[in-house]
C-alpha cells in the first residue's frame, strides 16, 4: 500500500515537472502563421474565428496555440477599465457579495468594449480564449485568483486582482496567461509585447506570480500542500527566459552582518556568466553586487554574495539587460 502511494505521487509529480517540454516535438510555426493572417479578423462570429484559426492543424495544441498567439496579438489591455474595476473593488473589499453584483453590471459594458474595441482586461482575455477553445473542442477553465506584482499582492495575498487560464491537453491540465503574455502597461498606455513564456508555463514558475483562489489549480502536487509564501518577486522576463528562482525561497530574508547569502536559480535556457548579475538601483544607475563563485550544473546557476554592511537592501537577479527578480535582504549586527 505504501508503495502505490509512494509510486502515485512519484507519477504526479514527474507529470507536473514534465509540462515545459511536453510539446517539444510540435512546431508552432504553422498555427503562428494562422493566427498572423487573420490579423485584424471580427469578433462578432467566434464560431466563425474559431473554425479559422484551428480547421488545418491536425493536434489540439497546435489549435490551441492558433488561438492563443491570435488572442494575444489581436486584443489589446485596457488600463483605464482595470483602474476602475480595482478602485471599485477596494472601495468595497470588505463586502464581496456587493462588488459581485456590481461587477456584474459592468462586465457587460467591459464584454461590449472587447467585441467592439477589441480592448479588455484579464477577465476579457480569459473568457475569449475559452470561448475561442470551446468551439474547438478543447476544455478550457477561467481560473481566478490573486496576481503577484510589484504593485500588488507582493507582500501578502491581499486581493484578487487577476484571471487565467487552465487548458486540458492529452488529459494533463497546463496553465496559461494570454493577458500578461499580451504585453503590458507603461504611463496607462498598452505595450504590445508578446511573450511567449506565459504560454503552457511551468507550474512552479506560474506560482510565482499567479496564485488561484482554489488551490487545485496550483497543479503541482508539492505547491498544493503547502501554504502560501511570498517567494521572491518575478516579473515577464523570468517567463522569457523560462527562470524558476531556488535559493533564497523568501522574497524577504534576514541575515546578520557579513553573512553569505547563496543565491541560485533554474533556467532551461543556457546562459554565459557574464549574462548573470545580482544589481541594485541608486541615484547614480544601476550598481552590480561582487558575487563569487558562481557555478553552473545541471540547468542551475548559483553564486553567492556577502552583506557586509547593516541595513536593507533591494537586490535585483539581472539576465542581459532584465530584471527578472527581486530580493529583499535585511541585514542587522553590530
Amino acid at each position: 500500500m505504501k508503495f502505490t502511494i509512494l509510486l502515485i505521487f512519484t507519477l504526479v509529480m514527474s507529470s507536473s515537472y514534465a509540462q515545459v517540454t511536453d510539446f517539444n516535438d510540435i512546431d508552432f510555426s504553422r498555427a503562428d502563421t494562422i493566427a498572423k493572417i487573420n490579423q485584424g479578423f471580427s469578433l462578432e462570429n467566434l464560431p466563425l474565428l474559431a473554425h479559422t484559426l484551428t480547421e488545418k492543424l491536425p493536434t489540439k495544441v497546435e489549435k490551441l496555440r492558433a488561438i492563443y498567439t491570435w488572442v494575444c496579438t489581436n486584443i489589446s489591455g485596457d488600463s483605464r477599465q482595470d483602474n476602475i474595476v480595482t478602485r471599485e473593488r477596494k472601495k468595497i473589499k470588505k463586502d464581496s457579495m456587493g462588488f459581485l453584483q456590481w461587477n456584474e453590471q459592468y462586465r457587460k459594458k467591459a464584454f461590449k468594449k472587447l467585441l467592439n474595441r477589441k480592448r479588455t482586461m484579464c477577465t476579457g482575455y480569459a473568457y475569449l480564449v475559452r470561448e475561442l477553445c470551446t468551439l474547438a473542442d478543447i476544455e478550457c477553465e477561467i481560473i481566478n485568483g490573486y496576481g503577484r506584482t510589484a504593485a500588488a499582492n507582493a507582500e501578502k495575498l491581499e486581493m484578487t486582482n487577476h484571471s487565467w487560464n487552465a487548458v486540458k491537453l492529452n488529459d494533463k491540465w497546463y496553465l496559461c496567461d494570454a493577458t500578461w503574455s499580451s504585453g503590458y502597461t507603461y504611463d496607462n498606455h498598452f505595450v504590445n509585447d508578446y511573450n511567449d513564456g506565459y504560454f503552457l508555463a511551468d507550474p512552479v514558475l506560474f506560482a510565482q506570480n499567479h496564485y488561484p483562489v482554489q488551490k487545485k489549480w496550483l497543479l503541482d502536487v508539492t505547491l498544493i500542500n503547502k501554504e502560501y509564501i511570498a517567494t521572491p518577486l518575478v516579473y515577464n522576463e523570468a517567463f522569457r527566459y523560462k527562470i524558476i528562482t531556488l535559493s533564497p525561497q523568501l522574497m524577504h530574508v534576514s541575515v546578520q552582518k557579513n553573512s553569505v547569502v547563496d543565491f541560485s536559480f533554474k533556467s532551461q535556457k543556457s546562459l554565459s556568466n557574464n549574462a548573470v548579475a545580482l544589481v541594485k538601483f541608486s541615484d547614480t544607475g544601476i550598481e552590480p553586487f561582487k558575487i563569487y563563485d558562481m557555478e553552473q550544473k545541471n540547468g542551475v546557476t548559483s553564486f553567492k554574495y556577502s552583506f557586509k554592511h547593516k541595513g536593507s537592501y533591494d537586490a535585483h537577479l539581472k539576465i542581459d539587460n532584465d530584471i527578472v527578480a527581486s530580493f529583499v535582504i535585511t541585514v542587522s549586527g553590530d
